[in-house]
């Protein structure tokens, strides 16, 4: 049995959908914090199950005959470390063969402000003396889809990433992953680098988006502090300007890049290429 947490979230649907391509329903449960937005998964036969990161009391019954699990990172900063740790330690007690993480690229030496959360959590993990898959993923291009919208409507995006390259492509892509690691073999102990094949630049995307769209767009780069400066002018919280300001230094510093081939290895195609990606996002 595989039980994937974070099941109703953007990835966990799509890793629900790859399961249930490889194996029947009734091996496929979805952990979620409110089974009620689980109806649709529940319909098609897969096993709903309450598992609350912040209850850790749920996810004993939530993991109760898992051989595989799925710890799909938790999105709340501040929270995530202590979250983790309960289902690890949840995983462990109810005897789960491989423990499989959603971490981020080069989790052990980034500077990107999401590394240490995830470099601790690996920690834990290996601690905790379960067999376990670390799935470091790199940028979902689906982070660009309101920068595609501004653009369409301004004709331009600014950012202070340079001439910096990252290899994002679309969730579904590490989705994909994920589902060969837990219906395949030969994957416990091992972490995976993911990332596209070819990285992107901005003037890439910029490019991407015209050719899709029809409408001319470009790309204005920025110094750093100017860039945070238009974010909160745009109206966004000081931390989330920190976060992009700090993403496109990765960007910059080629921290949301590698040149694994993980990815297309375990999806055993190659990754998404930039305009199929950009063009969904266009259409929206």
């Amino acid at each position: 049995m595989i039980v994937v947490t974070g099941a109703t979230g953007h990835l966990g649907r799509l890793v629900v959908d790859g399961l249930l391509e490889k194996t029947s329903p009734d091996q496929v449960v979805a952990a979620v914090r409110d089974p009620r937005k689980a109806d649709d998964l529940a319909a098609r036969g897969v096993q709903v199950r309450e598992a609350d990161y912040d209850r850790p009391e749920t996810l004993a019954a939530a993991f109760a005959g898992a051989e595989k699990v799925l710890l799909i990172s938790s999105s709340t900063p501040g929270q995530r470390l202590a979250q983790h740790q309960a289902v690890i330690d949840a995983a462990r007690e109810a005897g789960v063969r491989h423990l499989v993480y959603t971490s981020v690229l080069y989790a052990d030496t980034t500077k990107i402000f999401v590394a240490p959360d995830h470099k601790a959590t690996e920690r834990l993990i290996q601690e905790a003396g379960i067999p376990f898959t670390v799935l470091r993923n790199g940028w979902y291009t689906e982070n660009y889809a309101a920068t595609v919208q501004q653009a369409l409507s301004t004709g331009s995006f600014a950012g202070s990433a340079g001439d910096g390259r990252l290899g994002a492509v679309p969730r579904l892509d590490f989705a994909q992953a994920a589902v060969a690691v837990l219906t395949g073999d030969g994957h416990a102990g091992k972490t995976y680098e993911l990332a596209g094949d070819d990285a992107w630049s901005y003037a890439d995307f910029a490019a991407a988006i015209t050719e899709a769209s029809g409408t001319s767009v470009t790309y204005q780069d920025v110094p750093p502090a100017e860039h945070r400066k238009l974010l909160v002018a745009a109206g966004l919280p000081d931390p989330v300007a920190d976060m992009l300001t700090d993403a496109d230094r990765g960007i910059r510093e080629g921290e949301l890049n590698t040149t694994s081939g993980d990815l297309s290895t375990l999806i055993g195609r190659p990754t998404t290429p930039l305009a199929d990606a950009v063009a969904a996002l266009v259409k929206g």
